[in-house]
Formats: C-alpha cells, sequence, structure tokens
C-alpha cells in the first residue's frame, strides 16, 4: 500500500483544484436499532425459541470507489465447475447498495460492518473533496461499524476525527453552499491506535450492536504496521499497538460487561492461493489455503471472538481458521473497491447471549459479487451526479491518449507496464541538471491504484486519458525527491524487495528505462537479486560510484520496507508525482499519435 502526501501538499493540491472549480461554477448507538433501520424488511429473523440467526454483511477496502473501477480493478474472477474462469465485471456505490439492500430482506437481525480503507487513495471525484463523498454514501448505505485502515489516516489524526465527527475542511471550506459534512453517522473503531502522550486510543475501541435482546460486540483495529505504510506526518504523535493483544484486552472488558457475543473487525490480512473469489481456502482443511499475516493473528486472538472480519490485502476469502483452543472460526475479506459483500449467519443463542460455534452452527460465511447486472440504487445515483457536477471541470479534462490498456494494478506481473510510464515520467523529468540530474527512478507498486483502461469512463471518447482518470492511478500526489545513493545502496534498495518485511511477499519496484536486473525466484532472501546482473545503460553497478535516484516521499521515507532510501544524501525536491505522470502523458500522446503499452522487459524474472 501507500500513503497520501503531508496534509500541508495535499491541501495546496486541493485549494487549487477548489479554486478552479469555483472559477468554472462563478454511529453506530449502544441503544437499540430500529427494526427497519437501513431497508431492513421485516421478517422474522429466523427466530427459534432458543436461537435467532444474525445476518452480517461485510466488505472491505472501499478507497472512495463510487463509480464503478475501470480496468481490472472493476472485475472478479470467478472459478467454474469445469476448471475455467470468467471475469466478471463488479462494483460501484450504485450497485454496491442495491446488493446490500437486497440481501438484508427478510432479516430482521442485520448488522453491516467494514473493515478498514474505506477513504484514502479514492478516485478524483472523492478524493478531490477530501472523502466526503464517501462518508455521505456510507451514511445512507446504512453502514453500521467500522475499523479504520491505514489509509484513514492518510490526512493525518484531525482529518479523520472530523470524517467521524463531521465540519467543513479546516482550510477547503464546505463545497455545497447550505450543506454542511455531518461526518460519519456509523462509529469508527481504533482499538489500538493511542495517543502517544496520554497512552488513550484516539477514537472508540468498540461499540455493541443491539436488536431485541441481541447483543454483539465489535472491536477494530488497524494493523501494526500502519507507521511503515503512512507518511510520517500521517501518523505523528500515535501508537500503534499488536492487533492479538489489543483484541483480546478488549473481548475480556466486554465479557466482563455481559457482552459474550463478539466481532473483530482487523485491517489486516491474507493471500488465499486462488485469485478467485469463489476460492475454498479451507482445501484441504481448515485454513490450509491461505497465507499471510492474518493466519498467525487468527491463530492467536482468543476463542471469546467468534468471527473475523479482514481486510488490507484486497484478497477474497471466507475460511475457518483455528483459534487457539483448536475450534475452527470464519475469517472473511471481501476483495477491495465494493466488488464483493461477505454475508455471515451468526446462529445468537438467546439464553448465553452468546454466538453459537459448534460444527452444525458456527457461523457460516459467503462472499457474492456486486453484480452491474441489476438495479441501480437511485438515491446513489443522485448522490455521484451532485459530486461529479462539481468536480466535472478538473475530472474531465483530457492530459492525453493510450492506444490500447496500459496494465498497472491489474497486470498481474512484477513489472506493469503502468509503472514502466510511471518511472519514466519521472525520470524525464527530473533528469535535466536543473532539475535535479536523475539517473535512475524508483516506484512503489502500492502506489500505483490502478490501470489506464482504453475505453471510455464517461463523455470523453475511448482511449482518452483524462486528468481524473490520472489521478486515479496516482492519487497521493507524493512530492518526488532526488538523492545521492552509492552502487551499493542501490543494490541494497533491489535487495529490501525480497528481504525483511518483504521476504515472504515480494514487493517489486519498478524502474525507469535503462536500469535492467534478473529477479530468481529460485533462491531465497537477498540472494534472489543476481546482483551480477544489475546495469544501468548496459553497464554494471558500480557499488563505489554514486548514482543520482528519484522517488516520491514516501520511499525516500524508507516506506514499504525501503530504509536503505533514508541513507542517501544531498537531498532535493521535486514537483509531485502526479504533476510529473500528468506532464509526461500529454508530451508524450496525442489523437492521431497515442501512447502504446510498454512491453516490460527491464525485470528478468527466473521462476
Amino acid at each position: 500500500m501507500s500513503a497520501k502526501p503531508p496534509i500541508r501538499r495535499l491541501a495546496r493540491r486541493l485549494t487549487t483544484a477548489t479554486a478552479l472549480l469555483a472559477a468554472t461554477a462563478g454511529v453506530l448507538s449502544t441503544a437499540a436499532a430500529p427494526a427497519n433501520a437501513h431497508d431492513r424488511g421485516p421478517g422474522n429473523g429466523h427466530r427459534h425459541d432458543r436461537t435467532v440467526e444474525v445476518q452480517m454483511l461485510s466488505f472491505n477496502d472501499f478507497h472512495g470507489n463510487l463509480e464503478p473501477p475501470q480496468g481490472s480493478s472493476g472485475t472478479v474472477t470467478e472459478a467454474e465447475p469445469d476448471g475455467t474462469k470468467m471475469v466478471v465485471p463488479a462494483g460501484g456505490m450504485e450497485y454496491l447498495a442495491s446488493s446490500l439492500r437486497t440481501a438484508r430482506k427478510g432479516h430482521e437481525y442485520s448488522v453491516t460492518a467494514a473493515a478498514g480503507d474505506l477513504i484514502g487513495a479514492s478516485p478524483l471525484m472523492s478524493g478531490l473533496f477530501h472523502d466526503e463523498p464517501t462518508i455521505e454514501a456510507m451514511n445512507k448505505l446504512g453502514l453500521d461499524v467500522t475499523s479504520v485502515g491505514n489509509h484513514e489516516f492518510d490526512e493525518g489524526r484531525a482529518e479523520l476525527t472530523r470524517m467521524q465527527k463531521g465540519g467543513c475542511h479546516p482550510k477547503d471550506g464546505c463545497y455545497e453552499k447550505g450543506r454542511k459534512f455531518r461526518g460519519a453517522d456509523f462509529p469508527y473503531l481504533a482499538a489500538n491506535v493511542t495517543d502517544e502522550k496520554t497512552g488513550k486510543p484516539i477514537l472508540k475501541p468498540y461499540t455493541v450492536w443491539k436488536h431485541k435482546g441481541v447483543k454483539i460486540g465489535f472491536i477494530g483495529v488497524t494493523l501494526k504496521g500502519t507507521p511503515d505504510v503512512v507518511t510520517a506526518e500521517g501518523v505523528k504523535g500515535l501508537k500503534f499497538g499488536d492487533e492479538v493483544q489489543t483484541i483480546n484486552k478488549y473481548a475480556d472488558e466486554l465479557n466482563r460487561q455481559g457482552v459474550k457475543a463478539i466481532v473483530a473487525l482487523v485491517h489486516e490480512g491474507g493471500y488465499p492461493a486462488s485469485g478467485s473469489y469463489n476460492y475454498n481456502c479451507d482445501t484441504p482443511g481448515a485454513g490450509a489455503g491461505i497465507s499471510g499475516p492474518i493466519v498467525d493473528i487468527a491463530k492467536h486472538v482468543t476463542p471469546k471472538v467468534a468471527a473475523l472480519v479482514t481486510g488490507h490485502t484486497h484478497a477474497a476469502y471466507s475460511c475457518t481458521i483455528p483459534d487457539p483452543s483448536g475450534a475452527p472460526r470464519t475469517v472473511t475479506s471481501a476483495a477491495s473497491f465494493g466488488r464483493l459483500y461477505t454475508d455471515t449467519t451468526l446462529t445468537y443463542d438467546l439464553r448465553t447471549n452468546n454466538i453459537v460455534r459448534t460444527a452444525v452452527k458456527s457461523p457460516r460465511a459467503v462472499n457474492h459479487v456486486v453484480s452491474r447486472q441489476q438495479p441501480k440504487a437511485k438515491d446513489m445515483t443522485k448522490l455521484i451526479g451532485r459530486w461529479n457536477k462539481l468536480a466535472a471541470p478538473v475530472a474531465d479534462k483530457p492530459v492525453g491518449y493510450i492506444s490500447a490498456d496500459i496494465n498497472g494494478r491489474g497486470a498481474g506481473s512484477y513489472e506493469e507496464p503502468l509503472g514502466d510510464v510511471i518511472t519514466d515520467a519521472q525520470l524525464e523529468a527530473l533528469s535535466p541538471a536543473a532539475k535535479g540530474g536523475a539517473q535512475i527512478a524508483f516506484m512503489n507498486p502500492g502506489g500505483i491504484r490502478s490501470d489506464l483502461a482504453y475505453k471510455a469512463s464517461g463523455n470523453e471518447g475511448d482511449g482518452v486519458v483524462t486528468y481524473g482518470e490520472a489521478f486515479t492511478v496516482q492519487p497521493f500526489t507524493n512530492m518526488m525527491q532526488l538523492k545521492d545513493l552509492t552502487g551499493a545502496q542501490v543494490i541494497k534498495v533491489l535487495q529490501q524487495q525480497v528481504t525483511g518485511p518483504n521476504e515472504a511477499e515480494p514487493k517489486i519496484l519498478q524502474v525507469s528505462n535503462g536500469l535492467t536486473y534478473t529477479l530468481d525466484l529460485t533462491k531465497k532472501g537477498a540472494d534472489r537479486i543476481v546482483t551480477s546482473s544489475v546495469k544501468l545503460n548496459g553497464t554494471p553497478i558500480d557499488p563505489a560510484k554514486t548514482y543520482r535516484v528519484a522517488a516520491n516521499e514516501f520511499l525516500m521515507g524508507g516506506g514499504d520496507g525501503f530504509p536503505a532510501f533514508k541513507d542517501g544524501t544531498d537531498k532535493l525536491v521535486g514537483p509531485s508525482d502526479l504533476d510529473v505522470f500528468v506532464a509526461y502523458l500529454t508530451a508524450h500522446s496525442s489523437k492521431t499519435s497515442p501512447l502504446a503499452p510498454p512491453k516490460a522487459e527491464r525485470i528478468t524474472v527466473i521462476k
């Protein structure tokens, strides 16, 4: 993942955009929820003498994708019975709202929860307005509760507090006359995020959902490594605690209050063995088909927690990972961008006030596609249209042309064609002596949020790249930096792609034209980088020589597990990565000569 820029820079960018617009235009309570809340039907809730079935609908990593995402970001892969795979278009708030409202019908006991990153790294329509449109949509959606994710800290603690409590932006003000941002109607939970000075959680650590004798406690945490994937400004003054210790602590506290039924919302995730959303990750046994941080967390979280709703990795899974007692426990994630939602059935025992976890009645969870073949939610269409009208003067401006899809996040390979375009843009902008004399540019893959799709997203025409589409690819507007790194440090950067925190799941940087090397995945650790193959313009990198390197400020600050960048010297700050990207698209493409997808041949991969 990645992070937005320090608040002052984001504010400067958004203030400029707001000025252009102006010129163009001239909480979930501990009290019982109403039975018909959020368009829920009056069904009997499958009530029996002793138990009732509670429906828990959940999703994660929405990232402000109110409109259907473009390219691969707007599809899911479905495994077919005959062994083939089908790509299915999915996502968009108009369809997510319809899906959830349809799912709720006939369920008197229904609660909707999320596992963080609802905002941040958002497309222009939401990001331009500090994600107020997304919070407004979540209120209409009937979201009951969410944990924070790392991206909720992109603009810092004060802005997260504003997202919860409301109020106009401190610099950009209110965006519509007569409308004041009211904040989230649902609680953001941040149990493991505390103030460094006071040691107290910055938001509520948990909340209790109540309805007709049913009480379910929700504890929300983000990954303890949030400071590694967010700029220092975003997490200033905050401490991020261990996920397991925090959940166990508050599960005990809830139990002392008489709340026995508990669900943990955890913004940390896993990696299923298949990318198909309907893959059975309990093959050949419980939890056998999933790896990653969430597995260790799930194995150590107290059995008092009945289910874990997770996120962060943007993967889709519904697994049963054994808890510390050895009993299977449901652990789910609904991919990202509103393409899926999870429907979990919790059998609640009215005598014990707990969720039943037996071989017959344990929580059952299924991921469902948010299909675009269903009617749109009219209130969401209206909301999107209102905000789109405000954003249009900025978003719809053409900035380039492409001859075919240029895949980034959906490339499915370590070297992404769009990554090549982005790093070449950075190198070109910063290579002149007066601009810093860059020789190499690096880009973190998590900072590339989408593809550039050939098919038009609006009325601009096929092959036209709008400013809004470019923004969706690089929404952080991190400032570029240049530093001197020795050849040995350059090689160290490459080795950190596959060592330390990145050893289990390699994080392969995108590299600019001229830098080539071999990545040997048959080896382990640093040996995966064949040092003799690392060359710049055909000449082997000299460990003793100094090279001028460009990268965004997030990477240069050691983000994503690359501390070697911090050792560079003679720092120079350049323009934003978004400005550089847009300028490159404009300079290298036209309607008659569009930009073609690069071949992506800079990194040779041995498997």
